[in-house]
């Protein structure tokens, strides 16, 4: 008969539990011998304190992390939508960080928002919440488009200079309790285009109507059994008149339109000054002698701008033509070209010795088809584009175009034009 595997399960678990008891035994012996080393190298800490310390040290950290990961989640939109911004405004109407933009386009000044329908909409978004899109048109602030001469601005006169228009869709949000933020965007480009091909179309079709009368007339000269010769070349005079007043409008409302993309300065344009304005009194010659008035050209032969070259010397020749036009015959026509007085601009000047511009004329003859007055009593055939064609040139070239005048002693035309770079 086999024996019974108890007493041997038994004996197991006796030795086993004797073979344990003498392992704590020797293991606190160990411990009681290693534990004061350990302290003396952990710098008098016990084991215990040391590993509930380090536990410790790792929540805090997982919390601190915790605690960070929660801080970008909750910051990421707002620190996105404040870098871009134009404007940040806080408590009190406060600008907390602006885009140098603003300034330019009118809608702060001396740090704080002047433009009383973006300061309205802000208060009513700070109030009620959520976000407000709308439309504004705006004005360049004077010094940033200004040519005004120092010499000028001395004599007390008003000097009327070009200021650009600005059209800007304004996106107004509330961020947080403390944030209201102010989104620019600007639409004066494309919205400038579209009124100069509209006013082509409109006044194009305007001004087809004057030859087609006239063709009319000599059409019915014609008919007659018997024309009367006279007659007839009346009208084909008048034909003749109006095509070419058709022809000269359909050309500057051309340019007027190629004058709309800002020029990019590059190497491949850069242009010296005083070489176009050589060209154009050479191309002007007969025009001057014809009408009788003097010339004088001067300039520093060294100052170059970054342009288009037919824009410049259309531009130019505008100038000289308006001179020559309305000064007296014997009159003196000056045209100079010289350094600004920040030392960064180029200014040209077309002086004459008219009978100047009449103030309440002054600040629209830079408008398109604006005719002025017959300033010197000689007929002067034009379709009011000349200055408006000066102006477009210069925004195009970022400058600025300005005009002082006193009825009895002339006028003074400053083109304004950045130094090439």
């Amino acid at each position: 008969m086999l024996d019974s595997p108890v007493p041997s399960l038994i004996v197991f678990a006796v030795f086993a539990v004797v073979g344990f008891c003498i392992i704590v035994l020797l293991g606190t012996m160990v411990l009681g011998w290693v534990e004061p080393l350990i302290e003396r190298w952990l710098g008098g800490v016990s084991v215990a304190e040391w590993l509930d310390e380090r536990l410790h040290h790792v929540r805090r950290r997982r919390a601190a992390n915790d605690d960070d990961a929660n801080l970008d989640q909750s910051t990421f939109g707002l620190l996105s939508i404040l870098q871009s911004a134009s404007v940040v405004v806080g408590d009190d109407d406060e600008v907390i960080s602006a885009n140098p933009e603003v300034y330019r386009l009118g809608i702060m000044r001396d740090d704080r928002i002047v433009n009383d329908k973006v300061l309205d909409v802000v208060h009513e978004v700070r109030e009620h919440g959520g976000r407000r899109l709308f439309d504004i048109q705006t004005t360049t602030v004077a010094r940033f488009e200004s040519s005004v001469d120092p010499l000028e601005r001395s004599e007390g006169v008003d000097v009327y200079g070009v200021q650009r228009p600005n059209w800007l869709n304004v996106t107004v949000g509330r961020v947080d309790a403390n944030h209201v933020v102010v989104l620019l965007d600007d639409v004066s480009e494309s919205v400038r285009f579209n009124q100069v091909r509209d006013s082509f179309i409109v006044n194009v079709s305007e001004q087809l109507l004057k030859p087609t009368e006239a063709l009319n007339r000599l059409a019915d000269e014609l008919e007659h059994d018997d024309p009367d010769v006279g007659r007839v070349h009346a009208a084909a005079h008048e034909v003749r008149t109006a095509s070419s007043h058709l022809n000269h409008m359909v050309a500057d409302l051309l340019l007027l339109i190629k004058a709309q993309e800002p020029i990019v300065p590059s190497a491949a344009n850069r242009i010296n000054v005083m070489e176009q304005v050589n060209d154009v009194v050479d191309s002007m010659a007969g025009v001057i002698r014809d009408a009788g008035v003097r010339l004088q050209v001067e300039g520093d032969r060294s100052l170059a701008i970054n342009g288009d070259v037919s824009q410049i010397r259309t531009a130019l020749s505008k100038l000289l033509e308006n001179a020559v036009q309305y000064s007296p015959r014997g009159g003196y026509v000056s045209v100079s070209v010289g350094l600004g007085e920040l030392g960064d601009n180029v200014l040209i000047r077309v002086l004459d010795q008219g009978k100047g511009i009449p103030k309440n004329e002054q600040s629209h003859i830079f408008e398109r088809f604006y005719r002025g007055a017959d300033q010197g009593g000689r007929k002067v055939d034009g379709v009011g584009l000349g200055l408006a064609i000066v102006k477009h040139v210069t925004l195009t070239h970022h400058g600025s175009v300005s005009v002082w005048s006193v009825p009895g002693q002339g006028s003074t035309f400053t083109m304004t034009l950045p130094l090439a770079r």
